[in-house]
């Protein structure tokens, strides 16, 4: 899969809240990140989508829609970076969630996340769902 694909695959996955969709998209041995909001990073990719499916299943907040603001093409080519804002409801509150991925792909595959969400955001999201 190409870069696009897999950016496409991953909002996908996103609005679907399907956890089979995205951990598909990342290497067996890929790692998922949150170095913001003290969420435990996810190893592996069984973990990822062992992860998503709880976070995902276990809210009733729900993405609507995920809209790309831009994708950088680094020095490495391998690292992209995705900014994005998600729009969310919780509750029937519409929140929109700024964010940042970076994305390491090798061989079609995700190895490497960092995901940057807006730790503000997320609290009114929290916060909305109750």
């Amino acid at each position: 899969m190409g870069i696009e694909e897999i950016v496409t695959g991953y909002h996908a996955a996103m609005l679907h809240k399907s956890a089979d969709e995205l951990a598909d998209l990342y290497a067996e041995d890929g790692l998922h990140e949150f170095p913001f909001g003290g969420l435990a990073a996810y190893e592996g990719r069984e973990e990822i989508r062992a992860g998503y499916r709880r976070m995902w299943g276990a809210t009733g907040i729900e993405a609507k829609e995920v809209r790309r603001i831009a994708l950088h093409r680094t020095d490495d080519p391998e690292v992209v970076v995705v900014e994005q804002d998600t729009l969310v409801t919780a509750n029937e509150r519409s929140i929109t969630v700024p964010s940042l991925l970076v994305l390491r792909i090798r061989n079609g595959r995700i190895i490497h996340t960092r995901d940057y969400m807006d730790t503000s955001a997320i609290a009114q999201v929290r916060a909305a769902a109750g």
